[in-house]
């Protein structure tokens, strides 16, 4: 062979390793997700106890949205808040627990790329709305209990549509940024996630590309999606507080702050796995706690959100009596 063909060939071999190396990337179509790995004889019963959820998760929330728009005398600020509110629920119940029911009984499940970006979309197309509609509840609490005066002024039908187009605008703008990033990275021949549900921080772990910004906008866009609301909520609830040891009866004292600790309650659950788990993630983390935390914000919330915010209302029980009868 000649000095000049070897020095052909040497030219192109990094071309040529290059090729096969993209050609490698693109040949990732699907990832599988591990789920909870080693259940053995408890699979049955954490599958069960899952699906139990589910439906109930299901009935709760289609349940509130029914009453809300075929009860007139819940055609309110707060209750047309509540009916999105479960609507949020019931789209993300129905986008993630199928997918944990298959992992946990198969012990892992496949999706296609394409699936696995819109799943996270979605996913965080209702994470983001549920964020924004429990800082209008919380504003809406606010009005009510702190400036009652005003609150039928402000608190239009016309206020609240804008409030819930708002939420929604934003629930589906801030989302992209960190989606579109996830996209157009480039994924090696690893396609094994150890989560449940494409998850945006397991997936970019997939990704032989430079992730260091997609990470820090992922971050970036967590404060007003996450960290403002949440700051928001918590003055709301200070103020409303404030103004509940005003009130002289103990008996009125006590119903406002039973009613109050139960949303915070829900607020703290919700809100504290999200910032664990997208604010201040760490890669010393336990993958288990993290799916763990996962769960909290994915299954638990979606179950307890309407028991907790609506079911428990007199006004709703009336409706559902009125249905029956």
């Amino acid at each position: 062979m000649s000095s000049k063909a070897a020095e052909v060939i040497e030219e192109g071999a990094p071309q040529t390793l290059k090729a096969m190396q993209m050609n490698n990337h693109s040949m990732v179509t699907e990832i599988f997700l591990l789920g909870f790995q080693n259940l053995n004889d408890f699979k049955i019963l954490i599958f069960s106890l899952i699906l139990l959820i589910h439906i109930l998760t299901i009935f709760e929330n289609v349940l509130v949205i029914v009453l809300v728009t075929i009860s007139q005398h819940l055609h309110s600020p707060m209750f047309f808040f509540l009916q999105q509110l479960s609507l949020s629920d019931l789209l993300e119940s129905m986008l993630i627990v199928p997918i944990l029911l298959r992992t946990v009984i198969n012990e892992g499940a496949k999706i296609s790329l394409i699936g696995c970006i819109v799943q996270l979309y979605i996913l965080a197309i209702t994470e983001a709305l549920l964020c924004f509609l429990l800082t209008v509840m919380s504003y809406d609490r606010y009005l009510a209990i702190c400036n009652p005066l005003r609150y039928s002024s402000i608190m239009n039908h016309r206020f609240c549509v804008k409030f819930i187009l708002m939420s929604w605008l934003l629930a589906l703008s801030f989302p992209q940024v960190t989606v579109i990033y996830s996209a157009i990275q480039e994924f090696c021949n690893q396609n094994t996630i150890n989560h449940y549900f494409c998850d945006y921080f397991p997936l970019l772990e997939l990704s032989c590309s430079d992730t260091s910004l997609a990470q820090i906008f992922a971050i970036t866009v967590s404060f007003p999606v996450i960290l403002i609301p949440c700051l928001f909520i918590i003055g709301s609830y200070i103020c409303i507080a404030h103004e509940i040891l005003k009130i002289t009866s103990n008996i009125g004292r006590q119903k406002a702050f039973s009613t109050c600790s139960s949303h915070l309650a829900v607020v703290s659950i919700f809100y504290g796995s999200l910032i664990v788990t997208y604010v201040v993630p760490t890669r010393n983390q336990s993958q288990t706690i993290g799916k763990l935390l996962s769960l909290l914000y994915t299954v638990v919330t979606p179950f307890i959100n309407p028991m907790i915010y609506s079911l428990r209302s007199a006004d709703m029980k009336t409706a559902l009596e009125n249905v029956i009868h």
